[in-house]
């Protein structure tokens, strides 16, 4: 039998937020931020959770190193969130974990049972299964859980090219599965956006 996989966490905070005007990672949001939302529902689930910062690093550190996660930084983040993730993925090998669970800082975290249950449908997926992805109305989401195989297709792929190209390439080892949670995929990138997720309208 298989070794179970040992799991960290990958945050991607490392966008410039242009459309917002602020920091989308430093939102408030239920009284702590974005930022602290997702660290905290990916603790209990994983060994470790690592952030990936960019020009933000040392606004987002504070946050950070309260939480007990792990801060890194991608140091061409004008590149694309993309970079951000194969930095984010580098660590979690660097650091001995061979899956990943990832999502993004500029929404709140998904509710805490949502990423349980994605990760008990890892568990459960047999070794052609390489990512379980959420589903919320038909939209895909994140966070995303990923194994050994689906990271080295990630840190394989040049640079230049993007995650989705990646998910296309490896399609019949995804796994889809619906949730009932909008928070998968919350897409808040101007202050209309942000108004709309507070009045409980946006998802």
């Amino acid at each position: 039998m298989a070794l179970a996989p040992s799991f960290a966490g990958v945050i991607l905070a490392a966008g410039a937020s242009s459309r917002m005007g602020r920091d989308k990672a430093l939102l408030p949001w239920r009284g702590e931020t974005f930022l602290a939302s997702n660290i905290r529902v990916l603790q209990p689930v994983t060994d470790l959770v690592i952030v990936v910062a960019g020009e933000n690093e040392q606004n987002l550190a504070p946050i950070v190193h309260a939480h007990a996660a792990f801060l890194v930084r991608n140091p061409h983040p004008e590149q694309g969130q993309f970079t951000s993730l194969r930095r984010g993925l580098e660590e979690v090998l660097n650091r001995g974990r061979d899956a990943a669970i990832v999502t993004l800082a500029d929404r709140p975290g998904p509710a805490e049972a949502t990423v349980e249950m994605l990760k008990e449908e890892f568990l459960r997926s047999d070794d052609q299964t390489w990512a379980v992805v959420p589903e919320y109305n038909g939209t895909h989401g994140h966070p995303i859980v990923i194994g050994r195989e689906m990271i080295e297709a990630f840190l394989r792929t040049s640079a230049a090219s993007n995650a989705r190209d990646v998910e296309h390439a490896h399609q019949g080892h995804i796994r889809y599965v619906s949730v009932n949670d909008p928070f998968v995929i919350a897409n808040v990138d101007t202050p209309e956006d942000f108004e709309k997720l507070h009045s409980g309208s946006l998802a």
